[in-house]
């Protein structure tokens, strides 16, 4: 279960935040959004405008982006809801950050599939670089979540960190993924073994022939 946020004092965070405004570019984007929805429907566009609201403002933070509550209110306003709607929105989806994170958020998945396949060696990697879970390191590099399903079960274990999935994860991996995001490295994304997506490990292992060319089976059926 994702652990409680650790919301900022209010009055700071209204003073940091309270004036927050789209920047330009960003102010077209969400335009093009409310545009995507029929006349009367534009409450639709609370999804995405929370998104890209938390996108600025990690943007500006050099962070993962989390959600103030006057940029919940700030959407709200754009989108002629109460803002409570919004809150209701940015408190049921994990996507969304209550509370500042770090530079990478790195949520773990521990529902059943990964915790089978070694979601405990994921979370041990990540204590063992001094990350705790519902915190951020002291360098504010690292946020760890522990989260419910991310939708990766046929590659389990799992992270997702950031916009990246990290799939078919082992201590040892989970540990070079962390060193190389800390040096400013970028580790690989997807499958941390040998394999395309989630098909299955080492290759093909039927239509084999399919690989290099669209081959006519008919005759062997």
């Amino acid at each position: 279960m994702a652990d409680a946020p650790q919301i900022p004092d209010e009055a700071e965070v209204r003073a940091r935040w309270g004036g927050f405004q789209w920047t330009p570019e960003n102010a077209e984007q969400a335009k093009k959004v409310i545009a995507r929805y029929p006349e009367g429907r534009q409450q639709s566009a609370v999804m995405p405008l929370l998104d890209l609201a938390q996108r600025q403002v990690g943007a500006e933070t050099q962070t993962q982006g989390w959600l103030p509550v006057p940029v919940i209110e700030y959407v709200a306003d754009q989108l002629d809801m109460p803002y409570m709607r919004a809150y209701e929105v940015a408190t049921f989806y994990t996507m969304y950050n209550l509370a500042p994170v770090g530079r990478y958020h790195v949520q773990v998945c521990g529902t059943t599939p990964c915790m089978l396949r070694g979601s405990d060696d994921v979370l041990a990697a990540c204590r063992n670089k001094g990350l705790v879970k519902g915190h951020t390191t002291p360098d504010g590099l690292f946020t760890l979540t522990e989260v419910e399903c991310l939708g990766a079960c046929t590659n389990a274990p799992m992270v997702q960190i950031n916009d990246d999935n990290f799939e078919d994860l082992t201590y040892d991996s989970m540990t070079a993924i962390l060193e190389d995001l800390a040096s400013g490295k970028q580790p690989r994304v997807g499958p941390q073994i040998d394999r395309q997506t989630s098909c299955p490990e080492g290759g093909p292992t039927t239509l084999k022939e399919m690989v290099s060319e669209n081959h006519d089976y008919r005759g062997q059926w």
